[in-house]
């Protein structure tokens, strides 16, 4: 092993790679990152369009409740202000999101939260009677579930259509798993998450991506499997961050994903839609979000010092080989290959499987940087 020239290989560059790279760095370990893309950063990659950051895979927002994994991002670089206040479209009225207050009034005009509570328990009371009526003592679909969640208005306006979107299945035919639980928030607050730390890089997150690469060499345009021999041959261990059925060559079959394609637009006007980000819930609808960048960084009257503004839509489709895999499908067909695949990873020597597509796993980013803190915590090598 002593004279590989490389002390981990890391195949791919978004997140997880790149913070696996910061801390292998950190402990003076010889690092070379290779991805297939023509750049690093994997979904959190940003383009610069008129001066507007845009986030080129869709929206991501760096939420956590962990002061060690916020500090830590922070030394990095600053982040700015930016608090997620979806909203959501349907049939040309707007709602707030999460479900609050504000989203009961606009439902139903309903003031207080004691009214709002009545509202919503009648209408999973009549969605339990349902049930009961059909023999049913347990949720058998994710519509079942999300009716005893949250009743009949809110699911049909702002859960139903957006939903069936998502996932290219009918609510009636999605496991009721897929929604343990709704937010529901009887207080007028419009931030979509609750964690006490949120924000965006000021500049964008190419510029977090650089400080966790920063002391590594870098190559991009570079397909691992096109050449797997030779990448392994010059590196103790390998980092793998992409889909673990491909690693092991589909032994078992092939795991499932959604994906996402994206239509972009930029306007000869300040402000397009007044948010970052507002969800079409309506299944007629093709799309499933319209991102406006610019609000992901200006705030105030800055919104309007920048004369144009970046547009995306975003339309969610089933994956097929050579499209992005963005979301794991997550049923219990696909979680059963998934763990075959486990379990050839588990007896991997110098192998450390990674990240969204290598665990099969829906990430937000916090979760990520804090799993690879823990894995270079007290002095351990992965």
């Amino acid at each position: 092993m002593a004279d590989k020239k490389y002390d981990y290989l890391i195949v791919g560059g978004g997140l997880f790679g790149a913070t696996f790279a910061y801390f292998a760095r950190k402990r003076g370990k010889r690092c070379l990152v290779i991805d297939k893309r023509q750049h690093v950063g994997g979904n959190i990659f940003c383009e610069e369009v008129e001066g507007i950051n845009v986030h080129k895979y869709g929206a991501h927002i760096f939420h956590t409740n962990s002061k060690q994994v916020w500090d830590f991002v922070n030394s990095l670089v600053e982040f700015n202000r930016y608090t997620n206040s979806p909203v959501a479209n349907y049939e040309g009225k707007l709602y707030n999101l999460p479900f609050n207050m504000n989203t009961f009034y606009q439902m139903w005009g309903v003031t207080t939260p004691e009214e709002a509570r009545q509202k919503i328990d009648e209408q999973k009371a009549d969605a339990v009677r349902e049930m009961q009526s059909q023999g049913v003592s347990e949720p058998r679909n994710l519509e079942e579930q999300a009716l005893t969640l949250i009743g009949k208005d809110i699911y049909e306006r702002l859960i139903k259509g957006y939903t069936e979107k998502q996932w290219g299945r009918k609510c009636s035919e999605l496991p009721a798993f897929i929604i343990k639980r709704l937010p529901v928030r009887f207080v007028f607050d419009n931030n979509y998450f609750n964690d006490r730390y949120q924000g965006i890089p000021v500049g964008g997150y190419n510029k977090l991506v650089d400080e966790l690469l920063r002391g590594c060499d870098i190559l991009t345009n570079t397909d691992y499997f096109a050449n797997r021999e030779h990448w392994e041959s010059i590196a103790c261990k390998t980092v793998f961050t992409g889909k673990i059925d491909e690693f092991y060559q589909y032994r078992f079959g092939k795991l499932q994903y959604r994906t996402v394609r994206f239509e972009q637009k930029t306007f000869d006007q300040p402000n397009y839609q007044g948010n970052a980000v507002v969800n079409y819930t309506h299944r007629d609808i093709p799309y499933t979000r319209v991102i406006e960048h610019k609000h992901f960084e200006m705030f105030g009257n800055e919104v309007q010092q920048c004369p144009k503004t970046v547009v995306s839509w975003e339309y969610s489709t089933e994956w097929k080989d050579g499209m992005e895999p963005y979301y794991p499908v997550n049923d219990e067909q696909n979680n059963a290959l998934y763990e075959q695949y486990k379990s050839l990873a588990e007896k991997e020597e110098n192998v450390i499987f990674g990240g969204r597509l290598a665990e099969y796993k829906y990430y937000d980013m916090a979760p990520i940087v804090e799993k690879v803190m823990k894995m270079w915590e007290e002095d351990c090598q992965p």
